[in-house]
């Protein structure tokens, strides 16, 4: 069986993750989408609610499994998962060259490769800060994330 990992903060999970992670089921059996603490970031959802809105997200969809990724490494994570391959989004050349770097040490690491997906055009401006940011200055974020992310938010109000 062939796995891959889509790893990200998802603080929130948004379309455009929702769209790479299910273009990748048609690529592997099992997709497992591992949510991370990202300690550079101060996130608006913990971890538990990331997972949570996650597993909501994905529950109608076959082969995709929501873990967290915990403390470690990715390549640890990934060596511990039996998986060889991490799934990647790229909205543009940006998107590249921040994840390019990343990918090659964990080639070297552990000899993980990574899939690139580029975006699917209706996508391409979506990122969970500036869905934080429009959300918080009361837009209408409703067309850009999952229901299960939009329930949350708006239950947080426009001032979160």
């Amino acid at each position: 069986m062939q796995s891959a990992v889509c790893p990200g903060s998802f603080d929130p999970l948004h379309n455009g993750h929702v769209e790479i992670i299910a273009r990748a089921t048609n690529l592997f059996d099992e997709v497992i989408v591992a949510v991370s603490a990202n300690m550079h970031k101060a996130p608006l959802f913990s971890l538990q609610e990331r997972i949570e809105m996650t597993r909501e997200t994905f529950s109608y969809v076959r082969g995709v499994t929501v873990k967290p990724l915990g403390q470690g490494l990715l390549t640890d994570f990934c060596r511990a998962e039996g998986i060889h391959a991490v799934v990647k989004g790229l909205r543009d050349s940006r998107d590249l060259a921040y994840e390019s770097p990343m990918a090659t040490m964990n080639r070297h690491l552990s000899g993980l490769e990574t899939v690139y997906l580029p975006a699917d055009g209706h996508y391409t401006h979506l990122s969970s800060t500036l869905i934080k940011e429009v959300h918080s200055l009361g837009g209408d974020i409703s067309d850009f994330v999952p229901r299960a992310v939009f329930r949350r938010l708006t239950d947080r109000g426009a001032s979160s």
